[in-house]
């Protein structure tokens, strides 16, 4: 208990986190504070260890939600290139594409996007991030929250392809859908810039980095195909 008291007024006095939300939180609450020679949260961190617990949960499903919005394209893909086979072979993939697509949307990617819908704001209102969203200290996490908001769109977008190919309805070409697989990328590349570097991201060079990562994409697909069409 001792050493972990040193270690947070070391961090503290040293400005690691004098100036968090959730110190000034801690401060400002009615916990005790005593100073004798350090500075003694009497309360055994169990606020900072609770955000941090909080946090790596949603992480993980931000993650596992991110590994069913990059897949479920590729199912798309392949569910509509399949309608190229003979209708034998075509029945059979589309059945089982069916079923594995159900398993991977409702199974995993829904309940991880409703529970990182759940623990990002709970994050927030736990580290107090909602006092600095509006401040120059806290305009990245403005930023990001906007790409969170236009990602819940691309999934929903995603959702709607689901439903129109589980009743048959193949409105995109592959190609198409491919371009879309990439958007899910961009998304991840700012939001995880954004979350790590923070304020230390200039908006201009942030937005050509973006614009950059969506034509070497773009180009890829294309060159994909084209490799594809000579075989």
């Amino acid at each position: 208990m001792g050493q972990d008291h040193y270690k947070m007024d070391h961090r503290i006095r040293s400005g690691k986190y004098r100036n968090g939300p959730l110190i000034q939180k801690i401060k400002n609450s009615k916990w005790k504070i005593v100073r004798t020679g350090f500075l003694v949260l009497n309360f055994d961190f169990h606020i900072l260890r609770m955000y941090q617990y909080l946090k790596a949960i949603h992480i993980i499903f931000v993650v596992t939600w991110f590994a069913g919005i990059f897949y479920m394209p590729r199912f798309f893909i392949y569910n509509t290139e399949a309608g190229e086979k003979p209708d034998i072979e075509k029945n059979i993939l589309r059945k089982q594409f069916a079923i594995m697509m159900r398993r991977l949307w409702i199974g995993i990617t829904w309940p991880s996007a409703i529970l990182t819908l759940i623990f990002g704001p709970v994050v927030m209102g736990y580290g107090h991030w909602e006092k600095t969203i509006f401040e120059p200290a806290g305009r990245w996490l403005l930023i990001k929250l906007i790409f969170v908001i236009f990602l819940y769109f691309y999934f929903i977008s995603l959702h709607r392809i689901y439903k129109q190919q589980l009743r048959g309805i193949f409105k995109y070409t592959s190609q198409q859908l491919r371009i879309l697989n990439e958007v899910a990328t961009i998304f991840l590349v700012a939001i995880v810039m954004l979350a790590v570097v923070k304020d230390s991201m200039s908006l201009i060079w942030g937005l050509i980095g973006l614009l950059g990562l969506a034509i070497i994409l773009l180009s890829a697909v294309t060159i994909y195909k084209i490799m594809r069409e000579r075989k």
